[in-house]
């Protein structure tokens, strides 16, 4: 029997609006876009009514109410704007503001404080303490790569309850009483939990950041792609922030959260959001034949001309983490040239890795898309695959070492992001790393999401599928081409449309 949920209606400065009964106030404004001040409430951590910054004039009431504590009314009159709820939130700020160090041109936070814009919205502009502030301590390492500088905290408790209610680890408290208050760790403890850096996200103000970030570059320089996190089966959703300098190459700055509320809601853990390391130091990888510097229109060339050498004698070795259309094109190669292949890797999970919240143990990106499309990944396969092929291929990894267990030597040819100067490798050829291209994956749920991020390299590296139209001669080099010719014709795939992904990234096989 299904339940109906019955619904109200309200107005907002002059506004008619239609939410579900029960609604908190607060969430019915900023469902309808409507700016509400507010530090201390946040979706994945609730209301906590300590910041007042989201107060609301309500009509029938005697004093203003606050919006995270209020709950939707048929026929309720509620004002945001005008002379009284703007002195009443002004008084608010400024009693926030009586302690908090006037350090904006070095902080961290800057471009992207909550402080900063409310005081541009509703701020006083001029001070009117006639007392010393209290002074809090400054660089502190809490541990995991937080830093805390408690004269900035306007105490909204974001990251006692993320310590408290999400990891459940309870490292951070709110110390002392009154104006002397501070947020810190339990004599004797260390921020150590696996998904610590969240709080740095959380924290509406520049009182927690990142040590990894610290300094490194003003917010408003960066450029913000969305993509998908290749840390581990979860395939969480982020935000990829790059910026170029003059004369510099390309670099990615840091790795956020993005909001997908069935695969990770508003988090990531620390080691995918330190992940972005590993992509910058990709970026540099030069095509290499037998160990030498070659030029990577000749080294693309020299692959073409392996491949048909060793028509019927060649093995590739794929990466689970190859986004979906680059496994479906490589599948298209193997039976135009008689390939064989296998996706078997036999580091692919780490049990000291995975939790009951976001990390997995499976290492991998795509890893479930492999049985969608008949790749085999077994050990067994690998190895029989391995005693006949002439020619092998890794693409999207470099363990080499796996084609030593091969009864007699063999041509190896490695097209993957990094670079290596073995000399037993035969051929080099770099290609986009996962930030530098496009492409859909499958998480360890069956989700399909697609991830959008494309930051150009300098290099003159080719994507996995642009090296792959030439050897097809299709033309075939983005994602959606290849979901319109040949993806939606496979059963698993065939009622999802590429179009939705992008915007609908939440839908499920």
């Amino acid at each position: 029997m299904r339940v109906q949920t019955s619904m109200v209606s309200f107005s907002v400065d002059g506004k008619r609006i239609e939410v579900r009964e029960n609604t908190l106030l607060i969430e019915a404004l900023l469902s309808q876009g409507i700016s509400i001040p507010h530090f201390c409430y946040h979706p994945a951590l609730g209301k906590d009514g300590n910041c007042r910054m989201c107060m609301v004039e309500i009509e029938g009431q005697k004093r203003p109410q606050i919006a995270c504590d209020t709950l939707v009314k048929e026929g309720m009159v509620v004002r945001t704007k005008g002379e009284k709820i703007d002195r009443v939130k002004r008084s608010i700020l400024e009693m926030e503001l009586i302690n908090h160090p006037i350090d904006c041109p070095i902080c961290d936070q800057a471009g992207e404080c909550s402080l900063q814009n409310y005081y541009m919205d509703v701020g006083l502009y001029e001070s009117r303490l006639s007392t010393p502030k209290v002074r809090g301590k400054k660089h502190v390492d809490l541990g995991s790569n937080v830093v805390l500088d408690q004269e900035r905290c306007v105490l909204c408790t974001r990251c006692v309850r993320f310590t408290e209610k999400i990891t459940k680890t309870h490292e951070l408290g709110i110390l002392s009483r009154g104006d002397t208050s501070v947020i810190d760790t339990f004599p004797g403890e260390k921020l150590s939990n696996p998904y610590a850096m969240n709080v740095v996200d959380l924290c509406p103000v520049g009182a927690l950041t990142s040590k990894d970030f610290r300094f490194a570059k003003r917010v408003w320089f960066l450029q913000s792609e969305k993509a998908i996190c290749n840390a581990c089966a979860r395939g969480c959703s982020i935000f990829v922030d790059h910026h170029k300098e003059k004369y510099r190459s390309e670099k990615i700055y840091r790795y956020r959260p993005r909001f997908n509320d069935a695969i990770n809601g508003y988090f990531i853990c620390d080691a995918g959001r330190l992940s972005y390391a590993r992509e910058n130091a990709l970026f540099d990888a030069q095509a290499m034949i037998r160990g030498k510097v070659s030029e990577y229109d000749y080294a693309e060339g020299k692959w073409l001309r392996l491949l048909k050498r060793y028509l019927g004698k060649t093995l590739f070795v794929l990466s689970s983490s190859l986004c979906l259309e680059e496994l479906v094109r490589l599948q298209k190669l193997a039976k135009l040239y008689d390939i064989k292949l296998s996706a078997y890797e036999p580091d692919r999970f780490d049990e000291c890795f995975g939790d009951t919240f976001l990390k997995c143990s499976d290492r991998s990106a795509n890893a479930r898309a492999l049985p969608l499309l008949g790749i085999d990944d077994t050990k067994e396969g690998f190895q029989n695959a391995l005693q006949d092929a002439e020619l092998i291929v890794l693409i999207g990894r470099h363990d080499v070492a796996l084609t030593f267990d091969a009864p007699c030597r063999k041509s190896v040819v490695v097209l993957d992001a990094g670079g290596m100067t073995c000399e037993a490798v035969e051929l080099m050829l770099p290609v986009a790393s996962h930030t530098q291209k496009e492409g859909t994956y499958v998480n360890v749920d069956g989700y399909v999401q697609y991830s959008a991020c494309m930051i150009a390299n300098d290099k003159g590296r080719k994507t996995l599928l642009e090296l792959l139209g030439t050897v097809l001669g299709d033309g075939i080099t983005r994602a959606q081409e290849v979901w319109e010719e040949e993806i939606v014709c496979l059963e698993p795939f065939k009622d999802l449309s590429f179009a939705l992904l992008p915007s609908t990234p939440r839908i499920a096989l």
